[in-house]
């Protein structure tokens, strides 16, 4: 079931709410004020528009690359920088041996 959020034009309240989608949307504040004895704000409630809830993904499986441990992430930088530093002088060496000689 979906979560709605509510907010209060009263009090201000914002209030999240559980309910199936042919459920009837809240009218009143169910907020007790502060100091009234659990008195009810009973304001008029707007439905928001929310954002929804986050999404990941864990464990094995297709996103595996995407939650890698630190240990791989320092062996992938490491491996990374030196296949660009070691990279650039083999491209040297190739470029000078493809020169015939003159």
């Amino acid at each position: 079931m979906p979560t709605y959020e509510y907010e209060c034009a009263k009090c201000g309240a914002v209030v999240e709410v559980v309910q199936r989608i042919s459920d009837p949307p809240l009218e009143e504040c169910p907020k007790e004020l502060p100091g009234e004895g659990g008195q009810r704000c009973g304001g008029r409630l707007k439905r928001r528009i929310s954002g929804g809830a986050g999404l990941i993904f864990k464990g094995s499986g297709f996103y595996l690359t995407d939650y890698r441990s630190e240990s791989y992430k320092k062996a992938a930088k490491a491996e990374k920088e030196s296949s660009s530093a070691g990279g650039s002088t083999a491209a040297k060496k190739s470029a000078s041996e493809a020169k015939p000689a003159a």
